[in-house]
């Protein structure tokens, strides 16, 4: 891999990079050519390696980009584009992109699903090489040794599939959209309807395959405890290119429930979601309630409740748990639904189109709209008058959803250092402030994401303070940008507390060991310590 000085002229073609969207294709073109040039002379298979880049030029250029863009308002024209995509088919073509784009000086973007929120895998301020790793969908399971070998660009839904196949008493804890991409989610935490039994997806993380900023490939045993501790809740791309992540199954029964429950302001859900505060952390830890509170109605003029669940067991159980410590759910038999595991990740994923289990595959199967998230941790439940309060900021603002996701159960047990995610113990549930659009133009942008920073803002009373926190894979650039200049690490320290606490500082000293140059970055990546002159 070490055959970079054969490049000729590299400090002109630095200067090419810095340019806009504006420039002419000529400059654009060589660009182009100098990449491909290198990845040839670092890969085995130089005569194919043209197949994987993309320059704007090509007339599948902006396909591939959009294939994965998950948030419609990344897409407009005015929006910066890639230089290049590149879409690796081999180890050696991630390899090689690392190199290259490292020896021409250019930022490299890596994305696995698009889910970022923030467009952060895909979207740059100045010149960029997106790595795109859809071609890595591989799942590999061995149901004897409970474990399986996930490539970095397989989505959630292949996961759940391909281990549905080979048994029907395994699954895996990991989020309920069945499109997200394996690369970020597990880097980032990854938690899904699954956590208040089993945790969250990095819990389950035996093994990893890396490429680092050298161009090498190391696993758990060659990059060290402190980079594989790093990689599990601290987000990969700050450290490099994730190839693969090994994961511990964990056990499913056969029969699972789920249920679905409405109730408005006027059918009492403010005193429903008192007691939820008082239930859903604490509960038998099979069972995962999450509660979805929207502005509904004509004008939007009330507050629906949703409580949705699973049970990691029968409809009688859950009736008559619920029945005791949830009777204002009002949980009759005939709301719940028993089934096999697999067939509840369709129902959480809300494919309500008659999908079979075979959807799970369809990385399509998404609807793109422009959106906008935040995220806040509650320690303390709220009061029904502050709940009244919120109500009637939610209904005057109009389109802003919550979402409470409890924790409990053994998210307590897991030491709050024990990966770099560390909203462990203490936290009764998490909120996901979210906000949907499909008006384009007319200051609607400029309108919702007002909306939500606003109830964010009034929410201040009722979640974590010092920090207030929020969650890694919620990604919200209103909490601070890295510029990347030389006061990087100082940029970086507001978001980097807020998402990790105490574990902030470890992850910047391994950022700071193995990536000392700060190549891996992106706006809201892992810091490396300044570097003395």
């Amino acid at each position: 891999m070490e055959k970079l000085n054969s490049l000729p002229f590299l400090s002109v073609i630095v200067l090419l990079l810095h340019v806009s969207n504006s420039q002419p294709t000529t400059s654009r073109d060589s660009v182009y050519h100098t990449f491909l040039q290198c990845l040839q002379t670092h890969t085995n298979q130089p005569d194919h390696v043209s197949d994987i880049i993309y320059a704007q030029t090509n007339a599948s250029y902006t396909s591939v980009l959009r294939a994965f863009a998950r948030n419609a308002r990344f897409t407009s024209p005015s929006v910066q584009k890639p230089l290049l995509i590149v879409t690796p088919q081999s180890e050696h073509h991630v390899q090689a992109s690392v190199v290259c784009a490292k020896s021409i000086g250019v930022q490299l973007k890596i994305r696995s699903g698009g889910h970022d929120f923030e467009g952060v895998s895909y979207v740059s301020q100045g010149p960029f090489i997106i790595l795109d790793m859809f071609n890595f969908q591989s799942v590999t399971v061995d149901v004897r040794n409970e474990i399986a070998v996930i490539e970095a660009g397989a989505s959630l839904g292949q996961v759940y599939y391909r281990i549905w196949e080979k048994s029907k008493v395994h699954g895996f804890p990991a989020g309920a959209c069945p499109t997200v991409g394996v690369g970020g989610h597990l880097s980032g935490g990854g938690y899904g309807n699954m956590m208040r039994k089993h945790g969250l997806s990095v819990d389950h993380i035996l093994d990893a395959k890396i490429v680092d900023v050298k161009g090498r490939i190391l696993d758990k045993a060659t990059m060290g405890e402190d980079l594989f501790w790093a990689i599990r809740g601290g987000g990969g791309a700050s450290f490099g290119v994730i190839l693969s992540y090994t994961v511990k199954l964990v056990a499913v029964p056969e029969v699972v429930t789920v249920f679905q429950v409405d109730k408005t302001l006027e059918q009492n859900a403010t005193d429903l979601v008192v007691q939820w505060q008082q239930v859903a952390p604490h509960t038998d830890d099979r069972l995962y309630l999450r509660l979805v509170l929207q502005p509904v109605g004509k004008a939007q003029k009330t507050i629906r409740a949703s409580v949705e669940a699973l049970f990691l067991g029968e409809a009688n159980e859950v009736v008559t748990l619920l029945g005791k410590e949830f009777p204002l759910l009002e949980l009759k038999k005939e709301l719940c639904h028993e089934m096999r595991w697999i067939d509840s990740v369709v129902w959480w994923a809300n494919y309500n189109d008659g999908s079979s289990v075979n959807a799970l595959l369809d990385r399509n199967h998404y609807w793109v709209h422009s959106n906008k998230r935040k995220s806040d941790y509650v320690q303390t439940p709220i009061s029904r008058n502050g709940l009244t309060w919120i109500w009637k900021k939610m209904i005057e603002l109009g389109k802003v959803e919550l979402v409470f996701n409890p924790y409990g159960g053994k998210m307590n047990e897991v030491p709050s250092d024990a990966t770099p995610f560390p909203h462990r113990a203490g936290n009764l549930y998490k909120i996901q402030y979210t906000v949907s659009w499909q008006e384009a133009g007319g200051g609607a942008e400029e309108r919702f994401l007002s909306e939500i920073r606003m109830l964010h803002s009034y929410m201040t009373p009722f979640v974590s303070k010092n920090p207030r926190s929020a969650y890694f894979n919620y990604r919200d650039l209103d909490i601070g940008i890295n510029r990347h200049g030389k006061d990087n690490f100082e940029d970086g320290e507001v978001y980097g507390i807020k998402y990790f606490k105490k574990n902030f500082e470890r992850l910047v000293k391994v950022k700071s060991k193995v990536d000392p140059e700060n190549f891996f970055w992106n706006e809201q990546s892992i810091p490396s310590y300044p570097i003395k002159a």
